[in-house]
């Protein structure tokens, strides 16, 4: 998971506990700038990586401004 102790922002930790709440999620990164926000995951387990990467999609869009763009992949094993 991630370190709660560390500098992260309000958004960027919101951001970051919907993407953990997905099952398979194994891993995830968060870069954020004004008005962009892209989001790394590694997944694992039983579902297929694409249905993990939709489902996270799925999840952060309650938290999605109109004004931003944002990007979703995977990270590196």
């Amino acid at each position: 998971m991630f370190d709660s102790s560390s500098e992260l922002t309000p958004r960027v930790r919101r951001i970051l506990e919907l993407i953990y709440s997905v099952e398979g999620v194994t891993a995830a990164r968060v870069w954020h700038q004004p008005n962009a926000v892209s989001v790394g995951v590694r997944a694992g387990g039983v579902a297929a990586p694409h249905e993990v990467l939709l489902r996270v999609e799925i999840a952060v869009s309650v938290l999605k401004d109109p004004d931003e763009t944002w990007d979703f992949g995977y990270l590196d094993s």
